[in-house]
This record gives structure tokens, C-alpha cells and sequence, in this order.
């Protein structure tokens, strides 16, 4: 069971990512978080006032069925096969992230300064960055998942340009903006 507790290298992970890839080819499937809200949306009677929404998300269950499992996966990987511990991160980025405010970093998984804390700044953080995001999924017809596994995987075009855009926006938004907000 130690195996499991520990972080896996990168070539494991990788290795697995590539084998769900080559047969989610293999069945004509392509893979994406952000369309199982469409998905979730038509079934729910979305399609009845949107068109967008109209279309058959039956063919779709095997995505929410892969979004259950993930959050299932996720929960019992917390619950039953972790140490607790957060994963190691460069000394020099716990000292900056330290210099920005955030003195849970390095020893969290993730930064409680801005979960934990109720503030107007911390909920409109949360608030503009879940509308950026969901924006921008939408604009870029996916998120990053399905652009950076799914569709390069496939060698599409568009989404080597969407996650080239993805790195450049989170290389501004580390270095330009992340200084400014904190």
C-alpha cells in the first residue's frame, strides 16, 4: 500500500494518461470536463429554451460516468490513500508565495488564506476568477483538459492554439497579476 500512498512520478502518470487517451481514440470518444455541463444542462431540459442545449446527451453518459468516477476516485484517494501531507514545492516558490501573504504555502494543499477566510476581496477573487474561467471555457470551445489531453492528442489545431494561450494567460496571470491582487 506505500506504493499508493506516495506521489507517482511523472512517467507512471503520463504513461496511464497516454493508454486512456489511445482508447478513448481507438472508440471515436473525445474527452472534456467542461461538456459534461452541457451535457448535464440538456438532460436537466436545458434544450427547451436553448438551442444550444439541444442535442443528444445520451451519447454523452459515458463522460458523466468518467465525472462520477473522477469525483468518486478523488474522494476515496483523500479518505483512504493519502498521508495527509501537501506535495513538495520549490523553496523559492513557498518564499515568495510566504512574501505574497499566503503562510499556509508549502504545508496545505491548497491556499486556506483565500478558502478559509470569508472577506469581500476573497469572494470576489472566487466570484470574477469562476466567471473567467467558465468564460473562457466557452470561448475556447473546452477547457484545459479537453484542449491539452483530448485534443492535442488528436493533433487539433485549435487546441495546441487554446493551450498555448492557456500557458501564456497563466504565465501574465503568475507573474503580472497574481503581485498585483496580493
Amino acid at each position: 500500500m506505500e506504493w499508493l500512498m506516495n506521489p507517482w512520478p511523472w512517467y507512471v502518470g503520463g504513461a496511464i494518461v497516454a493508454v486512456v487517451m489511445l482508447l478513448l481514440i481507438l472508440l471515436g470518444k473525445t474527452f472534456g470536463f467542461s461538456s459534461n455541463f452541457r451535457t448535464m444542462c440538456s438532460a436537466l431540459g436545458g434544450g427547451k429554451s436553448c438551442e444550444f442545449f439541444r442535442f443528444d446527451w445520451k451519447s454523452q453518459q459515458w463522460n458523466l460516468m468518467f465525472l462520477l468516477g473522477t469525483i468518486i476516485g478523488g474522494f476515496l484517494s483523500v479518505q483512504f490513500l493519502s498521508n495527509g501531507e501537501a506535495p513538495d514545492i520549490a523553496t523559492a516558490t513557498v518564499e515568495k508565495l510566504h512574501n505574497l501573504g499566503f503562510a499556509s504555502a508549502g504545508t496545505s494543499y491548497y491556499p486556506t488564506e483565500i478558502f478559509e477566510i470569508w472577506s469581500l476581496k476573497n469572494i470576489a477573487i472566487l466570484a470574477i476568477g469562476g466567471i473567467l474561467v467558465g468564460f473562457g471555457t466557452r470561448y475556447a470551445g473546452g477547457c484545459t483538459s479537453g484542449h491539452a489531453i483530448s485534443g492535442l492528442s488528436d493533433l487539433q489545431l485549435p487546441s495546441l492554439i487554446a493551450v498555448i494561450g492557456f500557458f501564456i494567460g497563466g504565465l501574465v496571470m503568475v507573474h503580472v497579476l497574481f503581485p498585483l491582487i496580493f
